[in-house]
């Protein structure tokens, strides 16, 4: 099947290599060259100029590109202006629209969809740096500021960069199976399959971004050990200030509140074991600070959006139970 990467100038390069990486890879664990066929389309001339400076060179243009497309993807871009104002591009993706299986974006990739009306009355992501820009100018098109990628009625959207890999496994995944996908991932040692309604801001990510040491202290004291005693009054003793001063402190710092910060340290740490163990439920709550299953359980729920069973089911490399 054809997969066509479309790229505009200025095009973030890692948009296009990264899932044309994957599909390539998927292609060489089945032994099968053919099964994915790459095909970098241009909504200019034929060398792009990528963001970084290094150029890429296209296999066609939207003027030149002939023959039908299985999947289109379109690769996004900082200069968002620029994807806005380009109506030929945005003319060649209505014309492709009906005829691909799937359609889909890279991070800002998305505001051409969006331009052209194809992202109208549906929900999707894109970097969450251009969240509000793109809720902003499109306002008929839901946006999910946080999600890794989202499918909706078969058009698909990814949040920035690095999660148009995590796009690219999904489909994978969908058109071979779990077992292909994860192969993919470990060869390509990416951190994990992520799910599409994981969130873009992990726990690790915001550690790093707290301008206070001992703030960073205590981030990096929760993600280490999920299962300890997290409460604030803990915490308070362990950075050294009042309870009251630390939860302000720790909030004006983190962008939450310290309890938010541990369930979401906490889920990940869960999300882990599902993944690479076979421990009962009771023993990944246990092992992540909850006494109780059942409040474990509505915590992953809301954090990932899928039961933890469902999640090991889908994505455990492990056979173990899920209970």
């Amino acid at each position: 099947m054809l997969v066509a990467l479309l790229a505009c100038p200025r095009v973030q390069l890692l948009d296009v290599v990264g899932p044309a990486d994957v599909f390539a890879e998927a292609c060489r664990q089945l032994g099968a060259p053919q099964a994915y066929r790459l095909r970098v389309i241009s909504t200019g001339p034929k060398l792009i100029r990528s963001s970084s400076g290094l150029a890429l060179a296209a296999d066609a243009t939207v003027a030149t590109h002939r023959g039908a497309i299985d999947t289109l993807l379109v690769a996004g871009s900082p200069d968002v202006d620029g994807i806005v104002a380009d109506t030929a591009a945005q003319a060649w993706l209505r014309r492709q629209a009906p005829k691909v299986r799937r359609l889909g974006s890279v991070c800002s990739g998305a505001f051409l969809l969006a331009a052209a009306g194809l992202l109208d009355g549906r929900r999707a992501a894109t970097h969450w740096n251009f969240a509000a820009r793109l809720a902003a100018l499109y306002p008929a098109v839901q946006i999910d500021a946080d999600a890794i990628w989202r499918c909706d009625g078969g058009l698909y959207t990814s949040a920035g960069v690095t999660a148009g890999m995590d796009l690219a496994l999904a489909l994978v995944e969908e058109d071979h199976g779990r077992e292909l996908a994860l192969r993919v991932a470990r060869e390509l040692v990416m951190f994990l399959k992520r799910p599409g309604g994981q969130s873009q801001y992990s726990a690790h990510l915001a550690a790093q971004a707290a301008e206070r040491s001992s703030i960073r202290q205590v981030q990096e004291h929760i993600l280490a050990q999920p299962g300890a005693d997290l409460g604030v009054p803990a915490l308070a003793a362990f950075a050294g200030m009042s309870e009251r001063n630390f939860a302000r402190v720790f909030h004006a710092e983190a962008g939450t509140t310290p309890a938010g910060f541990v369930e979401q340290a906490r889920i990940e740490a869960a999300r882990r074991m599902l993944e690479e163990t076979a421990a009962p439920l009771k023993r990944v709550a246990d092992a992540v600070g909850y006494g109780h299953v059942d409040g474990f359980r509505r915590a992953f729920q809301r954090r990932v959006g899928v039961a933890p069973a469902e999640y090991r089911r889908r994505f455990s490399q492990s056979s173990g139970p899920g209970r």
